[in-house]
């Protein structure tokens, strides 16, 4: 079961480079904005997203954004996606294969190299929009999307600059800080089985992706059932999980990419975000050379999903760092 570190501390700021504060309520002009149903091509799948633009003409900054584990775009990516529209960029929620409106078989599969191939198609998709500056293309990944951001802004070449919020990092230490050792060896092993018999049957293993007392689920533990749940219950977030994920999910890491990034980088986080030593890993991982930035404050993981004033905040500080970048 993830584990949070509820020790409140002193808010925090920490900069290599200088970070004001961009209101995006109050006396700030707010374009208007305009929501259109986009389609592109990844790894040969078709991925659908929900583009959120300016209704002003010319060119304009773009973000595409990528939310947590077994995400589907209308949960927190939308939520970033109408505020970055009103703050005059062209934001792209969109459903990483497997999941949601997007193409892929089978469903339901974590799978992190392909949700980077995703990312790197949705920074693609933006470049080729006549609306859209080629120059000022960025990348926001939210909780686990964040491991997925990281590598496509080492790996693509077009993103001027990335944020990543409540980031889930992964690397191999912090994969035993979630699960123990044991659980970690556990569900790798169901996911290598998993995965040979999808291979060599077709059939693909399921479990439930939360559950309120099972901990044999893809996101274990009450504290995440209780937020994706209602999702479920509203028939808008599909609660299921293939088992064959796991020999996906435990075997990729985000740390490396971390170590070779030249893209400047703003970190949110805080001892009440998932795994917080795994977030300052990653951000110590990061070459001196390269400009990067971190907040880091006692806001609780999960109200980075669906709190406004905490949103508001976290997109104003991701607004002025693009800006920056």
């Amino acid at each position: 079961m993830p584990r949070f570190d509820l020790n409140r501390r002193q808010f925090a700021l920490t900069v290599s480079a200088g970070l004001g504060l961009a209101a995006l309520g109050g006396g700030s002009a707010r374009a208007a904005t305009t929501v259109s149903k986009v389609r592109f091509q990844s790894g040969g799948e078709t991925l659908v997203g929900d583009l959120h633009a300016p209704v002003a003409g010319g060119l304009k900054p773009a973000v595409a954004i990528i939310g947590p584990m077994t995400y589907h775009k209308e949960q927190a990516p939308t939520q970033y996606a109408r505020r970055l529209a009103a703050a005059g960029y062209v934001a792209l929620a969109y459903d990483s294969r497997y999941r949601g409106e997007s193409g892929g078989e089978p469903r339901a599969w974590e799978n992190p190299a392909a949700k980077v191939e995703d990312l790197i198609a949705a920074v693609d998709h933006l470049a080729s929009r006549p609306d859209v500056d080629p120059n000022r293309i960025f990348v926001l990944g939210i909780c686990q999307g964040a491991s997925a951001a990281v590598v496509a802004a080492a790996d693509s070449g077009k993103v001027a600059g990335l944020a990543t919020i409540a980031g889930h990092y992964r690397d191999h230490e912090g994969d035993i800080a979630w699960l123990t050792q044991e659980g970690y060896d556990r569900r790798l092993a169901n996911g290598l089985a998993a995965r040979a018999r999808y291979q060599a049957t077709g059939a693909v293993d399921y479990v439930l992706g939360v559950s309120q007392t099972d901990m044999n689920v893809g996101m274990p533990g009450e504290f995440v059932w209780v937020w994706y749940q209602p999702w479920a219950d509203r028939g808008m977030w599909e609660n299921r999980y293939a088992v064959m994920s796991d020999a996906d999910l435990l075997t990729f890491e985000s740390l490396s990419a971390a170590r070779r990034l030249s893209t400047p980088w703003l970190m949110i986080h805080g001892d009440n975000c998932f795994l917080p030593d795994a977030a300052r890993r990653s951000f110590d991982a990061v070459p001196s050379t390269t400009r990067k930035a971190m907040v880091w404050d006692d806001t609780p993981h999960l109200s980075y999903y669906d709190q406004p004033a905490d949103i508001d905040r976290a997109t104003a500080r991701v607004v002025d760092w693009f800006a920056r970048a």
